[in-house]
C-alpha cells in the first residue's frame, strides 16, 4: 500500500470513528439543554466544536477526513469533548497521523523467544497462548490447544470466533466476547496503518458474518481486554477463569494471554483432566 493510499484509509477510518463517537453522546451528558427534536442521534458537529474550543468549519473538515494538519492539543481537546477513554484517545492519535504519548515499547523481534515459549508451556494446567498482531496463534500450551481446539500455530482467534458456531457456543457471554474481539482488532489495526492485512481480514469477515459487520460498523476500540472469562465445557460445566493479557516485552506486536482458574468452578476442580480432552479462543 502506497503512502497516499494509506493516508486515504487512515482518514476514512477517522471520519467514521469521530462520527460514531459523536452520535453516541447525548446533549444532556455534556450539559447542553436539549430543547428541540433532533433528526439524528447524539451531538451536532457545531456542538462538538464548541466543547472542544475549535472552529466549526475546522472540526467539520476533521470529521470529513480532509487532509489537514492536526496538533496534539487539538486531539486532546476533541477527545475531551467526545469523552474518549484512554485507548480511544490513542486510536484517535494514530488516525490523526500522530504518535500517542506513551512509553517506548522496545524493539520488535521476529517471534517470541524461548523464555516466552517456556512460560506458556509452564503455565499448565491452566491455558496460555501468544498471538500476533492479527490475532493469529504463535504459541499455545497443550492445555490451551485442548480446551480451545486450536492449532499450535496459525489459527486466527477473531476469524475462528465469527466463522465457527461451535466456538461461539462455548461462551455463555458470547456477545460480550465478540464485541471485545472486534474492538481490540480495530485498535490493533490503527497501530499498523500501512498494513493492508487488517483490511483484508475485516472485509472477509464482513462478507461472511453479519454479526462481525455490525460490530465493525460501531467503530469501538479497546486495548488488550482482560478480566473474567466463562467457558462452557461438556464434562466440567461452566468454567470460570481470570484472564490476563499483556504485550510480549521483546516483541510488542504480540500478546501473551494467561488464564487462571477461579476456585470452586469446574475449571478449578478438573483442570488436569481437560488437558487430555478436546473440548475458539477469546
Amino acid at each position: 500500500m502506497s503512502p497516499t493510499e494509506s493516508g486515504h484509509l487512515r482518514r476514512a477510518r477517522l471520519r467514521h470513528f469521530l462520527r460514531a463517537r459523536r452520535e453516541q453522546i447525548t446533549p444532556e451528558e455534556v450539559g447542553l439543554v436539549n430543547v428541540e427534536r433532533r433528526r439524528t442521534p447524539g451531538l451536532r458537529r457545531e456542538e462538538v466544536a464548541a466543547l472542544a474550543g475549535v472552529g466549526v468549519s475546522w472540526y467539520t473538515w476533521l470529521e470529513q477526513g480532509r487532509d489537514i494538519n492536526v496538533s496534539e492539543g487539538i486531539v486532546n481537546a476533541v477527545s475531551n469533548a467526545l469523552r474518549l477513554e484512554e485507548c480511544e484517545r490513542k486510536y484517535f492519535y494514530r488516525l490523526a497521523g500522530l504518535n500517542p504519548p506513551q512509553r517506548t515499547e522496545g524493539h520488535r523481534c521476529d517471534s517470541p523467544d524461548a523464555r516466552m515459549h517456556a512460560l506458556v508451556e509452564g503455565w499448565a494446567p491452566n491455558p496460555a497462548y501468544i498471538t500476533d498482531r492479527y490475532g493469529r496463534i504463535e504459541v499455545a500450551s497443550r492445555s490451551a490447544r485442548a480446551l480451545f481446539r486450536i492449532d499450535a500455530r496459525g489459527d486466527n482467534c477473531v476469524v475462528k470466533f465469527f466463522t465457527e458456531p461451535s466456538t461461539r457456543e462455548k461462551y455463555p457471554d458470547a456477545n460480550e466476547v465478540g464485541r471485545g474481539l472486534v474492538a481490540q482488532f480495530r485498535a490493533q489495526s490503527a497501530r499498523f496503518p500501512e498494513d493492508p492485512e487488517f483490511g483484508r481480514i475485516a472485509e472477509r469477515l464482513c462478507e461472511c458474518s453479519p454479526h462481525f459487520a455490525a460490530l465493525w460498523d460501531c467503530h469501538e476500540v479497546v486495548g488488550p481486554n482482560q478480566g473474567m472469562r466463562k467457558i462452557a465445557h461438556p464434562q466440567a460445566g461452566v468454567m470460570v477463569f481470570d484472564r490476563l493479557v499483556m504485550r510480549v516485552p521483546e516483541n510488542p506486536e504480540s500478546l501473551l494471554t494467561l488464564y487462571i482458574a477461579q476456585p470452586g468452578t469446574g475449571s478449578a476442580e478438573r483442570p488436569r483432566e481437560l488437558v487430555g480432552s478436546h473440548s475458539g479462543v477469546g
